[in-house]
């Protein structure tokens, strides 16, 4: 590392990846640590907040150690910290920000905010290595699904999101239903492979109204359910589901759940004129919604940029949206607090 490098550490402990990356004012990633809880959460079919506040405590400092060893620097190399401080699990979000402080107080240095969501975007623009603003930006994962009209890297305002369920959160609990392993999403995905995705009508809210930009898996999630059970049917640790219905019942759901998805994404670039469209999230690392927007921005000619897989789950490296917030001068005192909640954020 050159003396002259600008250093941020970026902390990211929204819900159960533990990360941390270090990051330049010129956008280079010097190092960067993922610790992974989803060994401890498997057994319950999801994330346990205490448990992964928890295990945040036990992982926060190996973590911040083993990525500045990475970055070949020292502590007191760093110029700021920057910290994700919404949206997220409460425990989880506290255990990031303590160190940061704690670190951004014993360092002198600025202290950063990062808003998890706006950083899933920033994903993209760290990908592509240019400038990705203005663009409608989508951020689809296990806590949100929601549509953003993004002026610019730090300019937000919501278009539309989740009323109920998040597509990520939909796909553990088909997952459960269907006796697959957690996490959901690739287990969905790999069952999918061998079904029919037109074996069931699953339903599709929203999908014709051309007005409206919100989502809503709930129903779909019910319609599962019932299909496998019938309306207040057994509990499914009775069911012996045979392996050609669960790939049809997966790749059925997995088409209604891309088809919404898809559908507004169109519908959010018509409605601000835009003609690019940033994804992030968890969810954006299914392949069957990749190719189905690669396909629709191919018909429509405009340009999709899509975060790379070991970018949609969370990281700390996508907290390098916070060299935009420094270039604009928003920095926060030691007051700073977090916002949790998985609500509709604008």
């Amino acid at each position: 590392m050159q003396k002259s490098d600008f250093c941020i550490l970026t902390l990211e402990t929204t819900c159960d990846e533990t990360a941390a990356a270090i990051v330049t004012d010129d956008l280079r990633v010097l190092g960067s640590v993922v610790a992974s809880q989803e060994d401890l959460h498997r057994r319950f079919g999801g994330v346990v907040p205490e448990l992964a506040s928890r295990a945040h405590v036990e992982r926060i400092l190996p973590v911040i150690a083993e990525t500045i060893q990475k970055a070949n620097i020292k502590l007191c190399d760093l110029d700021a910290i920057a910290v994700a401080t919404t949206p997220g699990l409460a425990g989880s979000l506290l255990v990031g920000l303590m160190a940061a402080k704690t670190l951004a107080f014993t360092l002198n240095i600025p202290l950063v905010s990062v808003d998890h969501l706006q950083a899933h975007i920033y994903a993209c623009r760290m990908a592509a290595e240019k400038n990705v603003f203005p663009c409608v930006g989508l951020v689809v994962s296990g806590g949100h699904t929601s549509l953003y009209d993004c002026r610019a890297a730090t300019e937000f305002e919501l278009l539309g999101s989740t009323i109920d369920d998040a597509a990520g959160e939909a796909f553990d609990k088909v997952a459960s239903m269907l006796s697959l392993p957690y996490p959901g999403g690739p287990s969905i995905q790999k069952a999918a492979e061998a079904g029919n995705p037109e074996a069931y009508a699953f339903p599709r809210a929203f999908l014709r109204d051309p007005e409206r930009l919100d989502f809503s898996f709930s129903g779909l999630k019910t319609a599962v359910r019932y299909q496998l059970t019938g309306p207040g049917g057994a509990d499914f640790s009775t069911l012996t589901i045979p392996a050609q219905k669960v790939a049809d019942i997966a790749a059925s759901f997995q088409a209604a759940v891309v088809d919404c998805v898809v559908a507004k994404s169109i519908l959010g670039l018509a409605k601000t004129g835009y003609e690019r469209l940033c994804v992030g999230g968890g969810v954006a690392a299914n392949a069957v919604l990749r190719e189905a927007l690669a396909r629709e921005a191919k018909k429509g000619n405009w340009e999709l940029i899509t975060a790379p897989l070991a970018l949609c789950t969370d990281n700390a490296i996508m907290g390098a949206i916070a060299v935009e917030k420094m270039r604009e001068g928003v920095v926060e005192s030691l007051l700073l607090d977090i916002r949790p909640g998985l609500v509709r954020q604008k």
